[in-house]
């Protein structure tokens, strides 16, 4: 009712209703992420997170600059609606009820799955870590807590954490960046994707070990391309997995 069936997403309407606009993304045609509609409209990213995150406006911007940030974002969500969920837009008349109801489930669900995702993936990759902090325990590893005082250089053998930064060169540059990396495990005897893996390599050896945790399917062209770049892999199925973990270490020791 208050875009008039999404045919005049006006400056009042955001003004009124900020925290309509995640609705309004998922109303295009594709679907707009944050970071796409900041990039397409070019406006503040502050200001697109504060309407969705507090259904208000940051309360330093300028009202000129608000008004046309605002503006250019009802533009753009006119411009990109569906026009297979908004049917009715290309006839120029009134939808009927059940195009309607079609419309605000279709739009329902896609914005239900934007907000689901992020949230099945982060307790998808906790299952992952707690599965290979348990295997790595039961073959005598020891957990050292990630935060404050562990660094990827200062594990000791026998020894592993999750979700450390480890720093790479940039090709090309003297610039040193800071990589995130899910596990990092030292050997009892020794230290332990393809852009990583390069400059894992650069800064600090060819002898450096990189491994991905996969679950589900892969196809050959993708393990093909990482086994071009030297890069390891086990699989989530708890024999082949636990096989493979013990023979890699027990090489790494060797």
């Amino acid at each position: 009712m208050a875009t008039k069936n999404l045919t005049d997403v006006r400056l009042e309407l955001l003004k009124a209703k900020p925290s309509v606009l995640p609705s309004l993304r998922m109303s295009t045609c594709p679907p707009l992420a944050v970071d796409r509609l900041i990039g397409l409209v070019s406006v503040s990213g502050n200001l697109v997170k504060t309407m969705e995150k507090r259904n208000r406006f940051p309360p330093r911007m300028p009202k000129r600059e608000l008004g046309g940030n605002l503006k250019r974002i009802g533009e753009i969500i006119e411009n990109m609606a569906d026009p297979d969920v908004f049917v009715w837009l290309e006839r120029g008349d009134d939808p009927s009820e059940q195009e309607l109801y079609r419309a605000a489930t279709i739009v329902a669900d896609r914005l239900c799955g934007a907000v689901a995702n992020p949230i099945i993936r982060n307790a998808q990759e906790k299952r992952q870590l707690t599965a290979i902090g348990e295997w790595l325990t039961a073959l005598g590893y020891r957990h050292l807590p990630s935060g404050k005082g562990t660094n990827y250089d200062d594990l000791q053998p026998g020894t592993y954490s999750f979700r450390l930064n480890v720093p790479v060169e940039q090709k090309g540059t003297a610039k040193t960046i800071n990589i995130p990396v899910d596990v990092v495990v030292m050997p009892n005897a020794a230290k332990a994707e393809a852009t990583k893996m390069n400059q894992l390599r650069r800064t600090h050896g060819d002898n450096v070990r990189y491994i991905l945790f996969l679950c589900g399917y892969f196809d050959s062209g993708y393990l093909g391309y990482e086994a071009a770049e030297g890069i390891d892999w086990v699989w989530e199925h708890q024999t082949i997995l636990e096989c493979a973990l013990a023979e890699y270490l027990k090489n790494a020791n060797a």
